[in-house]
């Protein structure tokens, strides 16, 4: 039997956090859902990440592989702990206890530019795009970082023409090559995130990690958005946040459950969906 990615999403919306506790205990003891990732296919890989703020626990030990080349998405209820990971795996939060290796290098006490450097890039729940510039100029100014232009604010437009050629095949990429020249603020919602995954690519990323990339959106441009992480998947590695099952059935070669900063499990979609154990231990009984 097969659960359909809209009753998960009903389903997962209605129960609390300790029925989905439960569900995690349950999908844990189901053998053959964990794919083993060995450390040549890892890309990053975090041990005992937690996040403490006074007396709370936002994220409690939580163990994560990411493959190399893959999409791994990490899904949730509210207060589960999915964008703290991301805080922590980007160095916008430090760390309380744990590591965190990218390419078997410890980054856990790097700043955030530094392991931006490295290849770790990632977008936010908010798009995050200058509104009084061009759309090509928004990934020309990106497309500075990787050159070692960043800080070179007084260079004229000449200096920056270079960069036109490779913005507009990112811009096509994403398809907006026919609005490069339109401000970035006039953009429909949809199209800004858009623009924002142009300016990540850009940035050259090596891991990309995405926060709610589909959030907002209507369901047109979940569709566009979701078109285009999938074209620009092959030979890159994702790591996102979703909450649309819809997009994560789609996309996600491995899914990783969290609830109250722990991990709850993690498999693939269809294995989730499908195991007679997981379903009982999700909707709580098998008759229906």
């Amino acid at each position: 039997m097969t659960i359909p990615v809209a009753r998960l999403t009903i389903v997962s919306r209605a129960l609390g956090r300790d029925d989905l506790e439960q569900f995690g205990t349950s999908l844990a003891q189901v053998s053959g859902l964990v794919p083993s990732v060995s450390d040549s296919d890892c890309i990053l890989k975090a041990s005992g990440l937690t996040k403490s703020f006074g007396g709370f626990t936002a994220v409690n030990s939580v163990d994560l592989k990411v493959r190399r080349h893959s999409i791994h998405a990490l899904i949730g209820p509210n207060g589960a702990g999915k964008t703290t990971t991301f805080n922590l795996i980007t160095k916008f939060l430090p760390v309380t206890s744990g590591t965190i290796l990218f390419n078997d290098q410890d980054i856990t006490g790097l700043a955030p530019s530094v392991i931006a450097r490295k290849g770790v890039i990632r977008s936010f729940q908010i798009s995050a795009i200058y509104p009084r510039m061009t759309v090509a100029e928004n990934v020309c100014t990106a497309l500075q970082r990787p050159s070692g232009m960043s800080f070179q604010f007084w260079r004229g437009s000449r200096a920056l023409a270079r960069f036109e050629r490779r913005a507009d095949e990112l811009l096509d990429a994403v398809g907006l090559l026919g609005e490069r020249n339109r401000m970035a603020g006039g953009l429909s919602y949809g199209r800004k995130r858009a623009l924002e995954i142009a300016t990540t690519l850009a940035l050259e990323p090596e891991l990309m990690l995405l926060d709610e990339p589909t959030s907002g959106l209507g369901h047109e441009d979940v569709d566009r958005i979701t078109d285009l992480i999938e074209s620009v998947s092959p030979n890159r590695t994702i790591l996102m946040v979703e909450h649309n099952l819809s997009v994560v059935a789609r996309l996600a070669s491995t899914i990783t459950v969290l609830a109250r900063g722990r991990v709850l499990a993690e498999g693939s979609y269809s294995a989730v969906s499908t195991d007679a154990k997981v379903i009982e231990a999700y909707i709580g009984g098998s008759n229906d």
